[in-house]
């Protein structure tokens, strides 16, 4: 169970006192729970959980680590580059995160807003998120009560139930997103929510946007009328500060032919949005199959991991094992979609001897299996 931080803790860990404390223990390997535990206590006394579960959150590197976290707080926090993303949509704008938490999405907020307010009803994570967004207004909120008028609302609904467990249902949200969007009916709203919504449980929503950073789709966003360009659209964000973005606007004039020199697994973003032929026809590629999300091509788009087609044929997993040991292929990347198969299982079924490296994506055309022998190349951009 993680710790339940109080606003006791929260006060001692903001004070000089509860700083030394953290950078006192901040040194320790912290590898041990029982031995951490007697040697965080040691030294810091009776705040001693407080400030070793502080120590142990900071070090999963994914916010700011001078901030204050609690477990679930952490968990559901969106990363500063895509939290940066999503503000930049509003930047000039009035702005309210009505449920903001520790801060993580409001600090990208307040960067950009003409003014933004933040409200959330956890009295522990407020006191948080006064620490980690200092002079950004802040007050204790219910997000379905409006306190604020004419900004554009903000929300992160937390996605687990009351025993902690992750719910994909939108009505077990909190606040449950259909009453969210009724509260807010009228108003600009945007709603933070897991990659795997179904656009069937927003139909208030103008926009459904799909966000990936590094090739893992991290969220989806919904956008209300007031706020939306497209209907769908998909956002490919890297941490070296490059991002694209492509929508249902774009042209999607990409149909299906014969294997070309390369296969393209378009970024999940592009594929849980639903924009796999606008993205092929932004790139002169042409599908496989019209239902299968894999692409192919003579030159593959800049900046992607593409695939060089060395040989391909029907698939049989007797033939295929029969050409791996042919070609001394050791070590297999092995690629599905539209068969089942599972890699780890059709890996160890195949007994890989060499000291060659390849990929096989392995996929339907039509309804008769297909492999693809291939070696995996990074294309620069």
């Amino acid at each position: 169970m993680p710790y339940a931080f109080t606003l006791d803790d929260v006060a001692f860990l903001r004070s000089e006192e509860g700083a030394r404390a953290l950078a006192s223990c901040d040194a320790l390997p912290l590898t041990d729970r029982v031995a951490d535990v007697a040697a965080v206590r040691k030294l810091v006394g009776e705040r001693f959980a407080a400030v070793l579960e502080t120590v142990l959150l900071r070090r999963r590197g994914k916010l700011d680590p001078s901030w204050l976290y609690t477990g679930d707080a952490l968990q559901q926090a969106s990363v500063p580059a895509v939290a940066r993303h999503r503000a930049e949509r509003l930047a000039g704008r009035d702005v309210h995160d009505v449920t903001c938490s520790i801060g993580a999405d409001l600090a990208e907020l307040a960067r950009v807003a003409h003014r933004c307010v933040g409200s959330d009803l956890d009295p522990v994570r407020l006191a948080m998120a006064r620490h980690n967004c200092p002079g950004v207004p802040l007050v204790r909120a219910d997000a379905l009560r409006p306190v604020s008028r004419d900004a554009v609302i903000v929300a992160d609904p937390a996605r687990r139930d009351s025993s902690g467990r992750r719910t994909w249902r939108p009505a077990d949200f909190a606040p449950p997103l259909d009453e969210l969007a009724a509260v807010y009916a009228g108003r600009d709203l945007a709603v933070k929510c897991a990659p795997g919504l179904d656009p069937a449980a927003v139909p208030w929503a103008a926009e459904i946007e799909l966000v990936s950073l590094d090739g893992q789709v991290r969220e989806a966003c919904v956008w209300s009328a007031g706020l939306a360009t497209a209907s769908r659209r998909a956002t490919v964000l890297r941490s070296d500060g490059t991002q694209w973005t492509i929508t249902d606007r774009d042209p999607s004039d990409a149909g299906a032919a014969a294997p070309g020199e390369w296969i393209i697994d378009p970024d999940g973003a592009v594929v849980r949005a639903g924009l796999v032929k606008h993205y092929a026809a932004r790139h002169g590629l042409w599908q496989l199959d019209e239902r299968i999300a894999y692409l192919t091509g003579d030159v593959p788009p800049p900046g992607v991991r593409a695939f060089r087609v060395r040989e391909h044929g029907p698939y049989q997993e007797k033939s295929l094992r029969t050409l791996l040991r042919a070609r001394a292929v050791g070590r297999l990347e092995i690629l599905v979609r539209g068969l089942d198969v599972d890699p780890d299982a059709l890996r160890k079924r195949l007994k890989l001897a060499g000291d060659q490296e390849a990929t096989v994506v392995l996929t339907r055309i039509g309804r008769t299996p297909h492999f693809f022998l291939c070696r995996a190349e990074r294309i620069p951009g």
